[in-house]
């Protein structure tokens, strides 16, 4: 059993966790940032939460649960067995489906509570705390609902179950289905019974036609697929940002000061998600990401981005710390917003031209303006090139120093290298000129700098003798086959260095918080390919297969693992591992003709 053992529900506008014991310990309303709603993750007597579980009004009852996802969906349904043999189910959603010509995803969380067997017993308790559990709500009784009120919103909870055994957390036995909807600035005034079971069938039909739209492998497919829906939920739909994780402040290990918050669009996460549901054949996501990065491309003349943004487009993160949470474990600090806003990140150009070159060369994406899209990649090529010889804060976003990093400097030549292709297949060869000695020259320098032939590998930043896990997507980007005799020297070294256990680290050096006692999931996923690239397939599965072994209860992965223990830290789900999982497991499957 991990520790992260919950599930996550969503659709595109909110998303909440759910534990092994159907308790909402996690959920921000009306979007994916906003403060909290249910923050029991953080702090579990003050952050809120809403709990559906077994109850008796005579001696304590015993039981047992188990948790899966309706097949094909992010519908997570939590089902009880008593000791005295009666058994209840949770199904917990939030509805989305087709209506009239747009997608229905209201700031709304449906639990639907069924009797399987006998007439077992239930207790309801909702405990809403707004803000990260800074303010307690006062509580309004209405004819069908109730009305809790904070001091600039209001959620409403809304049931044809008995009101009054819910507000006093009295047990009640279950008789029939009982339906409950939490939702935010209106109560819902459907019909119970028909409406939230309707809703509770269309939903399932949308998750499952989304899914069969999927190119999935013919190995790995329920852990793909669970990627797959994973990643959609952590798309906000309304401007198609994409959020690197659920939380805040879940920390990278048992340790004090790792916390972060992960709830905006970091524009490098985002380029690794929409690519690997380009690869499974899900283009709409890719398109709504790049009306998103138009417009900030839009804001931002001087053609200088920030790594990160709000999901709205907002450039001003201030971080904070709550102190009125203790964190999760009591790990604090809690914190709210993200400094790494203020960070130079210079690979950013690189993935941004990677995310739009597919808009110039695949058929199928045919609602981008492709003049506006070069006028961007103008923009980022042209930025990538002026920062190419300054230092930055790295992928890892080192807060204390900035180095001449080498993986930011391969992703300033990515960016050259695809705008080329992209001027080349136009037509435009005046900008191959141009920019066609600048690529030549980067390449130079990256080999010079970056390649250390001391310690037989292209270190973290030039001059350096430490590696750094992400020079493993140096074949990604083209810039070196998997087979050349560096990069095959470089596995080696990599290898004996960052693979400890069951993980791989980004790095083995001191930060600014000191030494990393926990691996990055994703590193595990990129040494993988790098070793089945190189012709060391037996060990890439192993290595994945490994990783994939701690994925929690419903298949979800968190974005660090003790090496030791396989134990999940960090924010949850991360994007990034689950895109890992999605690019690692499409490689090294078995084709469908060969195992057909």
């Amino acid at each position: 059993m991990s520790q992260l053992d919950f599930g996550l529900i969503g659709n595109c506008q909110i998303s909440a966790l759910v534990d092994r014991n159907a308790k909402v310990i996690w959920c921000c309303m009306p979007r994916l940032d906003s403060p909290s709603v249910f923050a029991a993750l953080l702090d579990e007597s003050k952050g809120g939460d809403w709990i559906i579980e077994p109850g008796s009004s005579g001696p304590a009852v015993k039981w047992s649960s188990r948790q899966y996802y309706l097949r094909n969906t992010n519908i997570l349904v939590t089902h009880f067995t008593l000791d005295d043999g009666s058994q209840f189910e949770v199904l917990d959603f939030a509805p989305r489906y087709r209506r009239g010509d747009q997608y229905h995803h209201p700031a709304q969380l449906v639990r639907i509570v069924r009797p399987i067997q006998g007439l077992p017993q239930v207790v309801v308790k909702c405990r809403p705390r707004f803000d990260y559990g800074r303010e307690d709500p006062r509580v309004y009784l209405l004819s069908s609902s109730v009305k809790f009120e904070f001091h600039d919103a209001s959620v409403y909870l809304a049931t044809d179950a008995p009101l009054s055994y819910v507000l006093s957390g009295v047990p009640f036995q279950l008789k029939e289905s009982k339906r409950f909807v939490f939702s935010f600035g209106e109560p819902f005034e459907g019909t119970f019974r028909f409406e939230l079971e309707e809703q509770l069938e269309r939903t399932a039909d949308y998750w499952r036609s989304w899914v069969k739209h999927c190119n999935i492998p013919f190995e790995f497919q329920n852990e793909v697929i669970r990627s797959a829906l994973t990643l959609k939920l952590h798309i906000y739909e309304d401007t198609g940002a994409i959020i690197a994780a659920t939380t805040t402040s879940i920390p990278e290990g048992p340790e004090k000061g790792r916390t972060w918050d992960y709830r905006y669009c970091w524009l490098r996460d985002a380029y690794f998600v929409v690519t690997a549901l380009n690869r499974l054949g899900q283009f709409e996501e890719m398109e709504a990401f790049i009306s998103y990065l138009q417009n900030i491309c839009a804001s931002e003349p001087s053609g200088i981005l920030q790594p990160v943004y709000g999901i709205d487009g907002k450039k001003d993160l201030l971080e904070r710390e709550i102190s009125e949470l203790r964190g999760f474990k009591g790990l604090g600090p809690v914190r709210v917003g993200n400094a790494a806003y203020k960070m130079d990140q210079h690979d950013v150009y690189g993935e941004m031209v990677l995310a739009i070159t597919p808009m110039f060369f695949d058929r199928r994406l045919d609602r981008i303006d492709l003049d506006q899209a070069l006028k961007n990649v103008r923009q980022l090529v042209e930025q990538a090139i002026r920062c190419f010889d300054l230092p930055d804060a790295g992928i890892w976003e080192f807060r204390g120093e900035k180095k001449h990093s080498v993986f930011s400097k391969l992703m300033n030549w990515a960016a050259v290298d695809r705008g080329v292709r992209i001027a080349a297949k136009l037509g435009r060869n005046e900008l191959v000129s141009e920019w066609g000695p600048h690529k030549e020259r980067m390449r130079l320098d990256l080999d010079r700098g970056g390649w250390n032939e001391t310690v037989g590998f292209y270190t973290q930043s030039y001059g350096g003798d430490s590696p750094d896990a992400a020079n493993l997507l140096l074949p990604a980007v083209n810039f070196i086959s998997f087979r050349d005799e560096r990069f095959q020297r470089m596995i080696g070294s990599y290898d004996k260095i960052l693979r400890v256990g069951r993980g791989v680290y980004r790095y083995r050096t001191p930060d600014d918080f000191g030494t990393p006692r926990t691996t990055f999931t994703v590193c595990a996923f990129w040494m993988a390919d790098a070793l089945w690239g190189a012709g060391r397939k037996s060990e890439a599965r192993d290595l994945f297969s490994s990783v994939i072994h701690h994925a929690n209860h419903l298949g979800l992965l968190s974005e660090d693992m003790d090496p030791e223990t396989g134990e999940l830290w960090g924010n949850f789900p991360q994007t990034y591992s689950h895109v890992g999982l999605i690019n690692t497991a499409m490689r090294i499957s078995r084709s469908w003709d060969e195992a057909c």
